[in-house]
């Protein structure tokens, strides 16, 4: 079998064999030429701009962008009448996220077929009432867009558009559940959008 393979193992010439001896001797662009003369003032400069300031760290610059959110939203997507893993998880970050920085949560409960086909409807409302009120919220707004038609990603991108909302809190649950395509988050969501891995 190695030796099927020899013929296509050939060693490829090296750039600079493939290059003529005058080539090698050619002179250097005058962009890589050192420049003469140039003033001592001036080498002062440039090397002054080369000595940037350190940039603050990511982990700081996070913070203080999540210090400017003041209403989040919570896409509620699966059916589960007691919330999904992921859901419960999105909650409690929304809830921990909006209490620590003063924020106001909406919640918005997608589905594509009719409250009437959903007998478990009111009980998913209770679920998510406590799953918030654990996290210290008893009051927040809550949108239903149940039957529309559209995709789950483009109510949560109306909804956000609509309220000027300043942050989306979403389990990637509903990324590899099929209910939000992750592909349209940047298009149809005008804010910035944590997702919370399983």
């Amino acid at each position: 079998m190695a030796a099927a393979f020899a013929n296509f193992l050939s060693p490829l010439p090296s750039p600079a064999a493939s290059m003529g001896a005058d080539r090698r001797s050619a002179p250097l662009p005058s962009f890589l030429v050192p420049r003469q003369g140039q003033s001592k003032h001036l080498r002062e400069k440039q090397h002054k701009r080369a000595n940037a300031e350190p940039q603050e760290s990511s982990g700081r610059l996070a913070a203080d962008a999540l210090s400017s959110v003041k209403h989040v939203l919570l896409p509620i997507t699966d059916r589960n009448a007691y919330l999904s893993e992921g859901t419960r998880q999105a909650a409690a970050t929304t809830s921990a996220l909006a209490k620590k920085y003063g924020a106001d949560i909406t919640v918005v409960v997608i589905d594509d077929k009719p409250k009437d086909s959903n007998p478990e409807h009111d009980a998913q409302l209770s679920s998510i009432r406590w799953h918030l009120s654990e996290g210290g919220f008893k009051e927040f707004g809550l949108i239903e867009r149940l039957g529309e038609g559209k995709k789950p990603t483009v109510i949560i991108g109306e909804v956000a558009d609509d309220l000027n909302l300043d942050l989306v809190v979403l389990s990637m649950e509903a990324i590899h559940s099929k209910h939000v395509d992750g592909n349209l988050l940047a298009e149809f969501i005008p804010c910035p959008v944590l997702l919370l891995p399983l």
